[in-house]
């Protein structure tokens, strides 16, 4: 006989079983009940029930017996278990009534759940809010916070109001895996935070701030990349529930800010982006845009409201606009091709890949014209350095005096600028100062080392360009690169006049790990023509304008050049080699594996213009 005894001191509640009957190992024989627990004691081996100690409603101490089992023989006990009872069988398609619950409710955030509203959405050629996620994420590797939410405005609107319009309240947040198929075991994890433009037009709700709030959070404990679908039309007057008068205390801004420079943060925005979305927008360190998009610190009800004029929403920050002047990093012409681009991006953060395609770097030697005057493009001089399809350029509508983008050298990561001579021969304006001090902070913040392509004949000067602040303009090139703890090389491909080809190397030539010349590399303190026409002004103005003078000029002029030639420059050591163009991408690959990035030094933010 065996006695079965009670683990624990309780209330013996209920007999699940009667003497006479037969058990099987796992049944339950009694319930228990201990500080308002209910207690389910099973079978340990099969047997029949001889006897009961306690009856229902009695105090059991623990260790009592409740009551003896006679043991089964083995031949007994299959026997009984052929033909089991019938309800000891759970119903094949039974499903728990809290589950169905929350497979129901759960149903009802989904796009499925509300067919008029996404055919909406996609009769404007844009997706919802869920599609592109779908779209960034691996397969089934996002999970969703708060997908239960409503907007908070229960005291306004009915329950089922709420649920059927108002799913998630109007912010799809959670986390996923990016680019798993290129990194394999090892995808980055990324915070993704999409507002739902069909559900109260995108706006900022009290409690998708606190969905905002909680992912950010998060991405900054755990340092994770944040991708941000931002299109909305701000902050959303309706919520009631809260006893608030201006809600300018939420927490939501500040903490997307204080990512800037933590981990990387992209921003994206289709259609209309205006108020509070466009504020988060800013504070990324890419905004990747559609070119239907609109992108404003105001929409047109409060450009109305403060008396400025009526507008359509078209008219407001267009995508044109908004990439000639800086806003947008990466122009794209749909949804798809942004979540492209967006994927593409974190790709450089994500680490080394290991296979890749190298470019018939023999090519560079014919990209730069053996006439010193003639204008080529060091756009196709980054492709060609870099692995074949990993350029991804930068803001390329501003500042176009100077290239930026990210790319690959042998499967590592580096950020890449180049001068481009088809905008004032190279010379560095305002705005492209702007831009390369930017996305020197960029690469910073990031540990991507920098690969300078130089080809200046110095900083832009005249009264126009003064009136423009072009001194603290072009001084933040020396006042960012002074603080870079990344790895920096340098590649002169021709002229290297001046302040501006130091400002291009990090503050000096020295500055860099190497700076190296193509053989059509030439220098000089200042552009060679203007130095000739300055240093030998009295030698020319003896001669009478003509044929005679210039030819003084053309013979002044050429032992500048061979004065300044890449060769001088190496032989006296201001530069570190001249090399084969051919051989750039060996020396840059040499560079990188050997270079380290200095990690003990403060990361600070990353500048929003």
């Amino acid at each position: 006989m065996t006695t079965v005894r009670s683990p624990l001191q309780a209330q013996l509640v209920q007999w699940l079983v009667d003497p006479g009957d037969t058990v099987r190992a796992g049944d339950p024989l009694v319930i228990l009940e201990a500080m308002k627990m209910e207690h389910e004691l099973r079978a340990e081996s099969a047997g029949r029930v001889v006897e009961r100690f306690f009856s229902e409603g009695e105090t059991v101490d623990e260790g009592a017996g409740l009551l003896r089992l006679e043991p089964m023989v083995p031949m007994q006990a299959a026997a009984d278990a052929v033909t089991p009872e019938p309800d000891r069988v759970p119903p094949a398609a039974h499903q728990r009534v809290d589950l169905q619950r929350l497979a129901q409710r759960t149903a009802r955030t989904l796009d499925a759940a509300r067919p008029e509203a996404v055919a909406r959405r996609h009769a404007l050629g844009l997706r919802t809010a869920r599609e592109n996620i779908a779209d960034l994420c691996d397969d089934g590797s996002f999970i969703e916070y708060g997908a239960l939410a409503v907007a908070a405005q229960r005291s306004r609107r009915s329950e089922e109001d709420l649920i059927a319009n108002t799913p998630a309240d109007g912010m799809v947040t959670g986390i996923g895996s990016v680019n798993g198929l290129i990194f394999g075991a090892e995808p980055s994890r990324t915070v993704v935070m999409a507002y739902d433009a069909t559900v109260l037009a995108g706006t900022q709700g009290m409690r998708n701030h606190a969905k905002t709030d909680r992912l950010l959070g998060i991405a900054l404990a755990q340092k994770l990349p944040v991708v941000l679908f931002a299109e909305g039309g701000g902050g959303r007057p309706g919520d009631t529930d809260m006893p608030i008068v201006a809600g300018l205390h939420v927490g939501t801004f500040a903490a997307f800010a204080r990512l800037s420079g933590q981990v990387p943060v992209v921003g994206i925005a289709a259609g209309r982006c205006f108020a509070g979305n466009a504020a988060l927008l800013g504070c990324s360190d890419v905004i990747i845009a559609t070119r239907q998009s609109n992108i404003g610190m105001g929409g047109p009800a409060m450009v109305e409201g403060g008396g400025l004029g009526v507008f359509r929403p078209e008219d407001i920050g267009p995508s044109d606009v908004q990439h000639a002047n800086g806003v947008i990093d990466l122009l794209v012409d749909d949804e798809a091709q942004a979540v492209a681009a967006a994927r593409h991006y974190l790709s450089f953060f994500q680490g080394r890949v290991k296979d890749w395609i190298a470019p018939d770097t023999h090519a560079l030697r014919d990209l730069v014209p053996e006439n010193r005057l003639r204008v080529y493009d060091t756009r196709a001089v980054m492709a060609g350095l870099v692995d074949q399809g990993s350029v991804l350029m930068l803001r390329a509508g501003f500042g176009v005096g100077i290239h930026t983008a990210l790319a690959r050298i042998e499967g590592r990561p580096v950020g890449l600028m180049a001068n481009n001579p088809l905008h004032l021969g190279g010379a560095i304006d305002a705005d492209a100062a702007d831009k390369a001090a930017r996305f020197m902070q960029l690469c910073n913040a990031h540990s991507l080392p920098i690969v300078s392509l130089v080809d200046t004949p110095g900083f832009m000067v005249g009264p126009a360009m003064e009136a423009r602040a072009q001194v603290r303009h072009a001084s933040r090139l020396f006042v960012t690169a002074a603080s870079l703890r990344v790895p920096f090389f340098s590649v002169v491909l021709r002229k290297g006049y001046g302040l501006g080809a130091m400002g291009m190397t990090a503050g000096g030539f020295h500055a860099p790990l190497f700076t190296v010349a193509w053989p059509t590399g030439e220098f000089g303190a200042m552009g060679l023509e203007g130095a000739v026409r300055l240093g030998y002004r009295k030698e020319l103005e003896a001669l009478p304008d003509g044929p005679q003078r210039q030819a003084l000029f053309e013979e002044l002029l050429a032992r500048q050049v061979a004065n300044g030639s890449a060769v001088q420059m190496a032989t006296t050591l201001e530069i570190d080699a001249v090399i084969d163009p051919a051989d750039t991408r060996h020396w840059l690959a040499q560079g990188l594996a050997g270079a380290r990035t200095e990690t003990t030094a403060p990361s600070r933010f990353i500048d929003t213009w």
